[in-house]
């Protein structure tokens, strides 16, 4: 395993992430404040389309009346052409979904979102690590899944320094009170607390957090001997495994409930925000203020951390059954990246497609190189087509997984050291990996 400073700004300084972004971020912000634009409340479990749906209705340009016209005639033409462009305004205003409204709504969410910075106090996670455990046990009824980790399921509660509140879901990982929940819960939060299914409560602290795959570690103050719930591996999972969820659906009057259903789909590609995540995908039930909660499997192990539901627009038809989870192994990697170094490392990026080889009379095990992208860095290192790469870092790759959990070991501008097999002759290749876009 390779060994990571504490502080990767220090180390990866030459690799800023989202540099420009953050100047145009700021003087969104400055002219907002200049204009003296306000941002509107905001709860949890709404949706991105929902929160910038309302804040674009409530700021739509208000129509400043015709002036009237002397003859009766003309001003009765004008009326009726009036109230027709006004029936249809209004239609596209509630039923329309075309693609210039989507980037409007997508635009002022992100504006909106620049008003609602975590501002908790922080703490340290060095020392402590999200362990998952590959083997289980026997499986497991539904009461018996629900006492074995609602124990350990919470309720968050974000304030936001304006008496208004949030309320969410997180899950307990360690004894002493560090939690997971998802960022959106705790979005715009001056402070937070957790409630303890028998209801007592901690004040919590930041340890860091991940918008862009809403992921948050948090530490219950002064917390021990904690119910903690065990993490299994969702890449174990498959399409018709029961699952279950825990959370507090509408808030704390329904907190701690049960919910049951199946894998509908794993890796599903879901565009949250104009960032694509691979989520698990489930018909158990997934409400507001179930975000952060866990998804469990029949053996009462943490799978995934429930973070969306689809819901129908204005006007459409009804949709049922399609909530997402992020899976058990990207919320250990993103977690363990926060508690070490409070916030997530970037992604990187090879530049190469492979698939396992065949089996082959020489039993040789790698992956074939089946296309390598004009100037990644391994293009530049020298990496070709039809190339098998037989280890990275030292470490074998018979099989795409392989290779991808040795490049999340790293961040943008490491080397990675890929052993080679180029016809009958092996080499070695240096490559100096590429931020991901």
């Amino acid at each position: 395993m390779r060994k990571q400073k504490k502080n990767w700004k220090e180390r990866y300084a030459s690799y800023p992430v989202n540099e420009q972004q953050a100047s145009l971020w700021d003087q969104t912000i400055d002219r907002l404040s200049a204009s003296k634009v306000q941002p509107s409340a905001s709860t949890v479990g709404v949706s991105a389309q929902g929160a910038a749906s309302n804040l674009w209705i409530e700021n739509l340009p208000k129509v400043t009346p015709r002036q009237q016209h002397h003859k009766k005639g003309v001003w009765i033409f004008a009326l009726l052409v009036a109230l027709l462009f006004g029936i249809v305004g209004i239609y596209w205003a509630v039923f329309g979904l075309s693609e210039d409204r989507v980037q409007l709504f997508d635009e002022l969410y992100e504006i909106r979102g620049l008003y609602h910075k975590v501002s908790i106090p922080t703490i340290s996670g060095t020392g402590t690590h999200l362990a998952i455990q590959k083997e289980h046990g026997e499986i497991l009824t539904a009461k018996e899944v629900f006492r074995k980790v609602n124990p350990a399921v919470v309720a968050v509660v974000g304030d936001y320094g304006d008496g208004s509140i949030s309320v969410g879901t997180g899950v307990v990982f360690t004894e002493d009170g560090f939690f997971l929940t998802n960022a959106h819960v705790i979005q715009g939060s001056e402070q937070c607390k957790i409630v303890m299914p028998e209801g007592k409560s901690y004040e919590a602290h930041l340890v860091g957090y991940d918008t862009k795959r809403d992921v948050a570690v948090l530490k219950a103050l002064n917390a021990e001997n904690l119910a903690t719930a065990q993490f299994g591996d969702s890449d174990q999972m498959e399409v018709g495994d029961r699952v279950y969820a825990i959370g507090n659906p509408l808030g704390m009057e329904l907190r701690g409930t049960l919910t049951d259903g199946i894998i509908s789909a794993v890796d599903r590609d879901v565009d949250v925000d104009g960032y694509t995540m691979e989520l698990i995908q489930t018909n158990a039930a997934i409400n507001e203020g179930n975000s952060g909660g866990p998804l469990i499997n029949e053996y009462g192990q943490v799978i995934g951390l429930n973070t969306i539901k689809m819901s129908a627009g204005i006007g459409e038809v009804g949709i049922e059954g399609l909530g997402f989870a992020i899976p058990s192994t990207m919320v250990q990697r993103l977690g363990n990246q926060i508690l070490e170094f409070g916030e997530t490392i970037p992604d990187t990026a090879i530049g190469i497609t492979v698939a396992p080889l065949a089996e082959n009379e020489d039993h040789l095990k790698g992956l074939l190189v089946h296309s390598v992208q004009e100037d990644s860095c391994a293009d530049v290192a020298g990496v070709r087509m039809g190339d098998v790469v037989l280890e990275a870092d030292g470490h074998p790759t018979h099989t795409n997984e392989d290779l991808l959990d040795i490049r999340r070991e790293h961040a943008p501008g490491d080397e990675m050291t890929l052993k080679i097999l180029r016809g009958t002759d092996e080499m070695e290749i240096v490559l100096i990996l590429d931020a991901a876009e």
